[in-house]
């Protein structure tokens, strides 16, 4: 999956990708708002940030623990990191791209959220 995160992350309705130098990390936005981070931890290791339900985000670290911690240098209850060098299942780690597109997603008026699926600016 590695080789395609990125091209799954863009191909989200209305994704935008930046580069966060502070962090030197790249970013997936929906109208700035970050629904994905991609970057390495302190010891240079592959991690994916998303945003989850929390008490799916605390399960998912029960039951693959050092592989999904809390954020990485995030809100540590909404934020989960995936080490992508971990062999954790393809689909898994596309439901939880899908769970964080969909609750930033959630978090704009009906209106906006129209306008972004609808591919309008």
């Amino acid at each position: 999956m590695k080789q395609t995160i990125d091209d799954y992350l863009q191909a989200k309705i209305g994704a935008e990708k930046d580069f966060q130098p502070d962090w030197e990390a790249h970013r997936y936005l929906i109208r700035g708002k970050m629904f994905a981070m991609h970057a390495t931890d302190k010891n240079g290791k592959e991690i994916l940030t998303l945003k989850l339900l929390p008490e799916h985000g605390e399960e998912l670290r029960e039951l693959h623990k050092d592989k999904i911690i809390a954020g990485y240098y995030m809100n540590k209850t909404h934020w989960n990191s995936i080490y992508l060098t971990e062999n954790l299942p393809d689909e898994l780690i596309k439901k939880m791209i899908d769970e964080s597109y969909r609750l930033i997603l959630g978090g704009f008026s009906k209106k906006v959220q129209r306008e972004i699926m609808e591919g309008e600016v």
